[in-house]
């Protein structure tokens, strides 16, 4: 049997979100418990250079961040666990987190799960992420200024993306499988009448070209079956986000695509004493610095409902 451990504070997740929970928690006395995952520190992890995170003017690679993360809310106090969350049960207080090796209960959880980018899945894809290959155009548009980009995918975000692309791209050219957008009216106007976009459509991405660095992408049309190579230095992949959710279900109150509900102005769920940060909970920004603004929210909730209740 795993041992069982009582905490008045359990962090589940590591990323901006949950770490800067677990300073402000740590510095609150909570003694908190970052249940870390095996793969600690969020999608930074997967980030080479993280340039638009305030206080590192040179910029800062992601797995440095998390790293400097971590070590200040361990210098807090805050215990740092490297295993996944194999179950949760919310349903019942004292709520109840299983690792592989042991289990916590605690008086309230803060969820910082994160999301995960939708890739499309081909080898070249992934030996060339962090090396052109990006699925976040606010966080690595101007590492490729001045070079031809691409964009895959419909909707609204790859409109968006290419959109903000195109301050930085001498051409942006959107790949979509269909002969028409899925995106909003409004974000196929705007698309269309920059100077800037092209669009390719009824393609797919075949293979990602490169040796080092992206080189080019080469395309499949779906109706012929024909290929050809497009030159570009830069490919952003934007088919959505999936939040990691999935032990939450039946849990708390999810969207209809699986992000946390969260009241508004507040970082608290439709489960008392249960909080929510970071991108499980938020589809619009997904930026590392919202992340951590909404992991100190969430601690300063917590830490407050844990007073009223008198655990604190």
């Amino acid at each position: 049997m795993a041992d069982t451990h009582h905490r008045k504070l359990v962090i589940i997740g590591s990323g901006p979100a949950g770490y800067t929970a677990a300073i402000y928690a740590a510095r609150a006395e909570l003694a908190p418990v970052v249940v870390a995952g095996l793969q600690f520190g969020g999608q930074l992890m997967l980030t080479t250079d993280v340039e638009n995170y305030p206080g590192f003017p040179e910029g800062v690679s992601g797995p440095e961040l998390m790293e400097i993360f971590q070590k200040q809310a361990q210098r807090f106090g805050a215990e740092v666990v490297l295993e996944d969350a194999t179950a949760l049960s919310l349903r019942e207080r004292p709520f109840r987190i299983e690792t592989p090796s042991r289990t916590f209960t605690a008086d309230a959880v803060v969820l910082a799960t994160g999301a995960s980018a939708k890739w499309l899945g081909i080898e070249s894809e992934k030996k060339l992420q962090n090396r052109g290959v990006s699925a976040c155009a606010t966080c690595d548009g101007a590492l490729y200024r001045g070079k031809p980009m691409a964009v895959v995918g419909g909707g609204d975000t790859a409109m968006e993306e290419a959109l903000f692309l195109t301050r930085f791209a001498t051409k942006v050219t959107v790949i979509h499988r269909r002969d028409r957008l899925r995106a909003s009216k409004i974000m196929q106007e705007r698309a269309r009448a920059s100077g800037k976009i092209e669009f390719a459509w009824n393609s797919e991405v075949e293979e990602v070209l490169g040796g080092e660095f992206v080189t080019g992408v080469r395309l499949r049309d779906i109706e012929t079956g024909a290929r050809r190579d497009l030159a570009v230095e830069a490919l952003f992949v934007a088919i959505g986000h999936e939040p990691n959710t999935q032990l939450l279900r039946g849990q708390i109150e999810l969207d209809p695509v699986g992000y946390i509900t969260v009241r508004p102005g507040t970082t608290r769920t439709s489960r008392e004493g249960v909080f929510a940060c970071g991108d499980a909970m938020d589809p619009t920004y997904r930026q590392a610095v919202t992340a951590a603004g909404t992991g100190c929210m969430a601690a300063i909730d917590a830490e407050r409902w844990l007073a009223e209740q008198g655990l604190a």
